[in-house]
């Protein structure tokens, strides 16, 4: 999973290159930057790497009946950790909480595949801790007798409050005299 969390494709800017060498040509960046959309803050970032815990995951007989080994790296983003002015736990995502809640899920989750479980991870992040961004890499340490660990990556975005809600949330207002 390291080659994941060393590099990412992206897309070059307009004007770097010609549209033909935009085509051809890779553009990296580091993974642990969340991707930016047209008028986004940027992002801070608190992580939670080599988590290790066990939970029965799999779909092999075998896999379902015992605990096994998997690793969690975690990449939470806000747009803005209060934190760096106020020295408080309150104003940021308190990764010891996320850690206590992780390993909750992986007692109860019920799932069967890593990419359920992973987008489980992500959502709870999200609702849970108020990331508006997560990158959530999964693994199965030593699955196979040759092979280092499988596993998921998957990245997630809070959803957009819809312009739809907020105008509805206005029209009842003052509807009703007093």
């Amino acid at each position: 999973m390291e080659l994941f969390d060393a590099l990412r494709p992206t897309r070059p800017s307009p004007g770097t290159l010609q549209s033909a060498e935009m085509d051809v040509i890779p553009h990296y960046r580091a993974a642990d930057t969340p991707p930016q959309a047209a008028g986004d803050l940027p992002m801070d970032m608190v992580y939670i790497k080599g988590f290790t815990g066990e939970t029965v995951i799999g779909i092999d007989v075998s896999e379902l009946r015992d605990p096994q080994p998997v690793r969690i790296n975690l990449t939470i983003g806000v747009p803005s950790i209060r934190a760096c002015a106020t020295d408080r736990i309150e104003d940021t995502v308190n990764y010891a909480a996320v850690h206590d809640a992780l390993h909750k899920l992986l007692a109860s989750h019920g799932v069967q595949l890593l990419e359920r479980l992973a987008e489980k991870i992500a959502q709870l992040v999200i609702a849970d801790f108020g990331a508006h961004w997560v990158r959530v890499s999964l693994a199965k340490p030593a699955k196979f007798p040759d092979v280092e660990s499988v596993g998921v990556l998957i990245e997630r975005r809070r959803e957009p409050v819809s312009a739809q809600a907020v105008t509805c949330a206005f029209l009842g207002k003052g509807l009703i005299p007093n």
